[in-house]
């Protein structure tokens, strides 16, 4: 399936956006994630559906002043 990852259309067989993180290097890093404009808590992740055609956003926090 096809979805848009910070505003890049990439291949993907993950199901879950915890798979997609995953697959795609962001595992296990401190990032915020929304599908769809939707904000999606890490705890959720796992359980949150990946489609076809969803726009997927990860926000790695800044430091500085």
């Amino acid at each position: 399936m096809r979805v848009v990852l910070n505003g890049e259309a990439v291949e993907t067989d993950a199901a879950t956006l915890e798979a997609l993180l995953e697959a795609r290097g962001f595992g296990g890093k401190t990032v915020a994630t929304a599908v769809n404009g939707d904000f999606v808590p890490a705890g959720l992740r796992g359980a949150t559906q990946v489609q076809d055609g969803d726009r997927v956003e990860v926000l790695a926090p800044m430091q500085g002043g």
